[in-house]
């Protein structure tokens, strides 16, 4: 697995079939604690997107993931943690 550090953007699929995108903020033997959690979706016609984790809770909420839950996590492909950026700070990133 790569070298995970703080601020990285990080993809955790989880037991229930979810893929979420999120800022990582801390692995611990038991956790991982990420910021700005988003879901991976699939938009018709269009190809996948990202939607909320969790719809009542506001959307830059950090939130710890038990890792009992998770199948596998590591760092997030390029071209989907600029599309996570862009979605989560409004601002546009210049290749």
């Amino acid at each position: 697995m790569p070298s995970l550090q703080e601020g990285d953007i990080v993809t955790i699929k989880l037991m229930s079939g979810e893929e979420v995108l999120a800022k990582l903020i801390e692995v611990t033997d038991t956790s991982i604690k990420i910021s700005k959690p988003r879901a991976v979706v699939n938009i018709p016609n269009k190809g996948i997107g990202l939607g909320p984790f969790v719809f009542t809770v506001p959307q830059t909420a950090d939130i710890e993931i038990f890792k009992s839950n998770v199948v596998c996590y590591t760092e997030t492909e390029d071209g989907m943690a600029r599309q996570y950026r862009e979605g989560t700070s409004g601002l546009t990133l210049l290749k």
